[in-house]
């Protein structure tokens, strides 16, 4: 055989055995999820356990309609939602949040504060974009869960 069509059948049978695979990630509609809990504040750093929210996201939130000089951490969960799967999650003792799968990038986000829901939307969450939402707090600061999709392939937040 010459090696022009060797190389040819590899290539073909690898195109078979690898599109099945990437077909059924594509069914099964399952995705990873990283979700933040932020704190907004004038204040320089209140509280010496927090530590700064990454540079790029504090940016983004500086360049939106937010009005703080500062953003802290809080918390930080990544979890996996198959296909039309809810999760609840406590990301402190007053904020729990729930994501549901509901297929095709889109989530519904429903967020609660101290019991009781503060805010809940249905958007495309797609690699590279973030869904912010949150309430007020005391003294004039303010707190946000980032709701983002992870990269699958290198398990990293896209920023």
């Amino acid at each position: 055989m010459r090696p022009g069509l060797i190389r040819a059948c590899l290539l073909f049978v690898a195109i078979v055995l690898l599109l099945p695979v990437a077909s059924v990630r594509a069914e099964t509609g399952d995705m990873t999820v990283e979700a933040q809990l932020i704190w907004g504040t004038n204040d320089t750093k209140p509280d010496p356990k927090l530590k700064p929210a990454d540079t790029k996201l504090a940016a983004k939130l500086k360049g939106s309609p937010f009005k703080w000089d500062h953003y802290f951490e809080m918390h930080r969960e990544t979890f996996k939602l198959k296909l039309n799967e809810e999760k609840t999650v406590t990301m402190s003792r007053n904020c729990v949040i729930s994501v549901t799968n509901l297929g095709g990038d889109q989530v519904k986000f429903s967020l609660f504060g101290k019991g009781k829901l503060a805010n809940t939307t249905s958007q495309a969450l797609p690699n590279g974009q973030m869904l912010v939402t949150g309430g007020d707090a005391e003294n004039s600061t303010a707190w946000f869960v980032v709701l983002r999709q992870m990269d699958t392939a290198t398990n990293s937040s896209v920023r």
